[in-house]
Parts: structure tokens; C-alpha cells; sequence
């Protein structure tokens, strides 16, 4: 569905919600990179300039990511409030780790049957990571692996002796660059101190002891980055402010509107350009060049959309054919209204 068409969409739950709703989704595609990034702050703020008064009574963010940048939550939750008495995030699918805490930055948190939150302990990389064999290709370092490669060898193991210890992460220290373990701890720290700012915009220091155990129950004590939050877990087991007793009616627009976005995102259709290539007769294995779309956000006022078209070739080397891609173009599109 066009986007023209579906400001219908946007504007029924503006409706059932007495609010203004704002759509901020990335992709969901396998094979399509997309993440939170700090880009789409800017992308928001042309978007918000656009409501009648400021501040709005009520804003509500429909959103739907696997995550991103860990700084731009912050930085998109005090631009919100900004220009909104009352910021609410409404999750219909899946807002994971990135997405995660700018949800636990609303007042309210409306949550569908299939809505799901994560885990906000981060993967992080930089040049000093290890790389993968074959294809040089950077590896990411989950921050609760290494607390569990620890906690593995002194609890597990029953290693405690501090000569073993020092030996136990001389060995991991061989496999990852030391200065990589210490972006690592950077990140453990920069995130926990987001979470907890981001928890302040909307608590206060009476407070204190819930945003701590937020914080802890989010970054750390659920063990391992895919865990999926469901709107009961979140509600009782994490204490967020999660409204989950919808009115069916709104239930039914939070999914149709998302499955429109799942349509035009082609999220159920797995991306691999070397089994399009190859699926051709060998004679026709021409380049083929794509469009793909990495983000969206709309409001009943403007669309705005990052894509990227790409060339994608076989080439002939030494270890046979490899897929070679190129990227042709890349940017926002936006579109007002007509």
C-alpha cells in the first residue's frame, strides 16, 4: 500500500489513541543491513516541526526495529518530550535492544499480543575485533559473552585461585584484542548509564530502586541478547509501564498497519542476490541491480524513507566465483502530503 493510502491507517489509531502518531520502522528483511541510527534524529525533527502546536497533548510512537546505535535512543526520547506533554511508544511486532530503550523512555507502553522487547546489553565492534576467517569480515563481541566467559571459568568451573583467573584471561586475551575487551567495558558502562537516564525523563528519585532493578533486569540478569520480552514479562516481571488490556479494536489497527509496513519492507522474503543470480539460465547470469529499503518514518503529514540501490555481479577469482556488490545510490526520500 502506498503511503497515501495509509495515512488511513496511521490515522485510525490517531483516533482510538486521541493522539499524534508518528511510524519509525527498519528493516526487518534477512539479507537487508538496517539499524537505529543517528541519521533519523534529524529525519524526526523536520517531522515534528510539522505538529499544529507544541507542545502536543499526546504522541505516540509506533515502532518496530531489531535496534542500533545505542546513543540515539537518548537522544530521540528528550527530543520527543520536547514536543510532547505525553510520549508513549506502541510496539505491534518486535522493538529490540536499541529500539528497547527508547521504549522504556515513554509513559506508557502499548503493547500487542505479538509485541515483544529485548535485552539491552550491546554487540559491540571496533577495529580491534576479532575477524572472521576467509572473509575478513569484522565479528561483533556481545558484552554478556564476555561477563559469561568469567563467570564460566570462577563459578562453573570453580576456578578462584588468582594465578588461574590472570591465566584464564590471558587465553581470552589472546583470541581478543585486549583494547577490544576494553570497548567492550566502555559500552557495558555508556549503556547502563543511557538506560538510566532515559528511565529519569518520565521517574523521579522516589524512584531510584525501581530504575535500578529496570537497569539490571534489562542489561544483565537476562542472560543472553535474544531473549524475548512478551508484554506480560514486561509488565509484572520487569515493571515497566506497560499497557497491555487493549480495546480489540485498536489491537487490529497496531497489526494491519504493521503488516502493510511488512509488505513494503518485504520482510518475509529473505534477500540473497547470489540465489536470484543463480537461479537464471547460465547464460543470462547478468549483474542485476536492486532497490532496498532500510528505514522509514511517516506521520499523517510526511513520509520519509532511506534507500539504497545496489549492483550486484559474479566475479571469477581464485577461489571461484564470489558475489561482488556495488552501491549505486543511497539516501532519504521524503514526501508531504498532497
Amino acid at each position: 500500500m502506498a503511503y497515501t493510502q495509509r495515512i488511513g491507517l496511521i490515522k485510525e489509531i490517531e483516533t482510538i489513541r486521541g493522539s499524534h502518531v508518528f511510524t519509525y520502522l527498519t528493516s526487518l528483511r534477512v539479507g537487508v543491513p538496517a539499524q537505529i541510527a543517528e541519521d533519523q534524529v534529524r529525519v524526526f525533527f523536520d517531522h515534528l516541526l510539522l505538529l499544529p502546536t507544541r507542545p502536543v497533548e499526546k504522541l505516540d510512537l509506533f515502532l518496530v526495529s531489531n535496534g542500533g546505535n545505542g546513543v540515539v535512543p537518548w537522544r530521540l526520547v528528550s527530543l520527543f518530550r520536547e514536543f510532547a506533554a505525553s510520549f508513549n511508544v506502541i510496539i505491534p511486532y518486535r522493538a529490540y535492544s536499541a529500539a528497547t530503550l527508547i521504549a522504556i523512555g515513554a509513559d506508557q507502553i502499548v503493547m500487542g499480543p505479538f509485541g515483544e522487547i529485548g535485552p539491552i546489553d550491546p554487540t559491540v565492534s571496533n577495529e580491534f575485533n576479532p575477524k572472521e576467517e576467509g572473509t575478513g569480515r569484522v565479528l561483533g563481541i556481545s558484552v554478556e559473552d564476555v561477563k559469561a566467559y568469567v563467570n564460566f571459568v570462577k563459578h562453573t568451573v570453580g576456578i578462584t585461585h588468582e594465578d588461574e583467573l590472570v591465566r584464564a584471561i590471558e587465553i581470552l586475551a589472546q583470541k581478543v584484542h585486549p583494547l577490544a575487551l576494553g570497548n567492550v567495558e566502555r559500552f557495558v558502562l555508556q549503556n547502563r548509564m543511557m538506560a538510566r537516564k532515559i528511565l529519569k525523563t518520565h521517574m523521579g528519585p522516589a524512584d531510584e530502586h525501581t530504575i535500578n532493578e529496570v537497569v539490571e533486569n534489562l542489561a544483565s540478569k537476562l542472560y543472553f541478547h535474544g531473549h524475548p520480552i512478551n508484554r506480560r514479562e514486561a509488565k509484572n516481571d520487569l515493571k515497566l509501564k506497560v499497557e497491555d488490556e487493549l480495546p480489540p479494536a485498536l489491537e487490529t489497527a497496531m497489526w494491519n498497519l504493521y503488516k502493510d509496513y511488512e509488505t513494503e519492507f518485504l520482510n518475509t522474503e529473505p534477500f540473497n542476490p547470489l540465489v536470484d543470480i543463480n537461479n537464471k539460465p547460465a547464460g543470462q547470469r547478468q549483474p542485476v541491480e536492486v532497490d532496498l529499503i532500510h528505514a522509514e518514518i511517516e506521520s499523517t503529514r510526511l513520509s520519509s524513507v532511506f534507500k539504497t540501490r545496489r549492483k550486484f555481479a559474479l566475479q571469477q577469482n581464485q577461489q571461484g566465483q564470489q558475489l561482488a556488490e556495488e552501491l549505486l545510490s543511497q539516501g532519504w526520500h521524503h514526501s508531504p502530503v498532497p
